[in-house]
């Protein structure tokens, strides 16, 4: 069972249990040439929510990205898979103008 400190952290989505846009931002300085018309793939818990997704989504244009892709096999939102018990990922894109909905496969 986890302890009080854990939960609060997932909960409160502010410490080094989740990767702020800020620490990414940090981390990314010198690799922005390397990124020119590349696909970005992000393997995350949640793509609606994930920092990693947000960031290439505000610096697409400065990044110059052909596309943005993000996915999750389950998510821990028990609303997107009843119970958390499904099979299904999830998945998100953007292409540069449009920020796709997110799908089911």
């Amino acid at each position: 069972m986890p302890n009080k400190a854990f939960v609060t952290a997932i909960k409160s989505k502010s410490d080094e249990f989740y990767t702020q846009i800020e620490d990414i931002e940090l981390e990314m300085k010198g690799y922005k040439p390397h990124f020119r018309n590349k696909i970005v793939y992000c393997n995350c818990d949640d793509p609606r929510e994930s920092n990693f997704f947000e960031f290439f989504r505000l610096k697409f244009g400065k990044y110059q990205l052909k596309k943005l892709i993000t996915t999750c096999y389950k998510s821990k939102d028990s609303t997107l898979f009843t119970d958390n018990s499904s099979n299904q990922s999830v998945g998100r894109t953007f292409d540069g103008e449009r920020d796709l909905a997110s799908r089911r496969r």
